[in-house]
């Protein structure tokens, strides 16, 4: 007896049929070229038809509706945390994406055009304005006393000769996986790392010969995705210590795998759900407010400590993985009279 299938099949190859007839005729007119830009569309339209598919009944490109893609809004944007949810600006990509594909299907087989996708941007003037200058939101970031605190926090979970009772003896009692997520959040803000970055780091990674320290790794390469090129970012050399304890450590722990930081001592990769609890709760035992902003906070401190410092905002653009122009919103808060560390 053969099992059903998971997914209704004519809906799914209407799906995807749908969108290789739109990625085509991009490629053909040259408005796509770039094989990233391509990559993002097509994760973007990938995880529109997983949603419309898992439904009951499943949505279809003709049937869907602004109900729809408020349920679907909702699923995919609705999580108050930075960390899970999508900006205005990418759910305006999103959403557009969805009605150009749904314009060009109803061009291609001659059915009425769903306008679906273009009546919910309409409706909802957050994300229909995103892009525009006035209503690009400033980054969430961490206050000077905020930052200290934080990098004495998790500094003292490496090995203190100098230091007395328990600030010498603290680290001692974390178990690996408490480090781990303590060097992750480091990382965040020591090089600007995103949750997604930390997650996919090798062991290849790090890099420790030609800095100023020995063995104290002093930049990272981290792998490019569909949002971003590969790309190195310069480590803070307290986070570079941190990090070189970790790696120490991970050694003699025999834990096993390619990934810096695992999931498990078998090497597993760390989820997306897992870190983010993870990064959520060292925070909290800092003592940080962990309500809003999530662990993003932590590289956005990162880009305006570079821009405080006087580095030249191509670099530091180059150093987060994202375009140059993205950096309008870190000038605004630089050009402000807020202090960052």
């Amino acid at each position: 007896m053969q099992s059903l299938p998971l997914f209704d099949e004519a809906s799914s190859a209407t799906h995807q049929s749908a969108f290789e007839r739109w990625l085509t005729d991009q490629r053909d007119t040259g408005a796509l070229r770039q094989p990233s830009s391509i990559q993002v569309y097509r994760d973007m339209w990938s995880s529109f038809t997983a949603w419309c598919l898992r439904q009951s009944p499943t949505v279809t490109l003709a049937s869907l509706d602004t109900g729809d893609l408020r349920a679907f809004q909702q699923a995919r944007f609705g999580m108050k945390s930075a960390d899970l949810s999508l900006s205005p600006r990418h759910a305006l990509r999103l959403l557009r994406l969805i009605d150009r594909v749904l314009r060009h299907h109803a061009a291609a087989t001659g059915a009425r055009a769903n306008t679906a996708a273009a009546d919910w941007i309409a409706a909802q003037p957050h994300v229909r304005y995103a892009e525009a200058a006035h209503a690009d939101p400033l980054p969430e970031f961490l206050s000077v006393s905020e930052a200290r605190h934080l990098i004495t926090f998790l500094s003292d979970a490496r090995p203190r000769p100098a230091a007395t009772g328990t600030r010498r003896d603290g680290q001692t009692a974390l178990s690996w996986q408490q480090l781990r997520n303590r060097v992750a959040v480091a990382l965040q803000l020591g090089a600007g790392l995103t949750p997604g970055d930390v997650r996919v780091l090798t062991l290849q990674a790090p890099t420790s010969q030609g800095g100023r320290a020995r063995h104290r790794p002093w930049k990272i390469a981290v792998p490019g995705n569909g949002n971003s090129p590969a790309r190195e970012t310069p480590i803070a050399p307290w986070a570079g210590e941190l990090l070189q304890h970790w790696l120490q450590v991970r050694a003699e722990s025999k834990i096993a795998g390619d990934f810096l930081f695992p999931s498990t001592r078998t090497g597993k990769p760390w989820s997306k759900e897992a870190q983010y609890l993870a990064a959520r709760q060292v925070l909290a035992d800092a003592g940080l407010d962990v309500a809003d902003g999530g662990s993003f906070r932590l590289r956005h401190t990162f880009a305006l400590r570079q821009l405080r410092r006087g580095t030249d905002a191509d670099q530091v653009a180059r150093w987060l993985g994202i375009e140059v122009e993205a950096m309008g919103k870190y000038r605004r808060v630089v050009a402000g009279p807020e202090q960052v560390v």
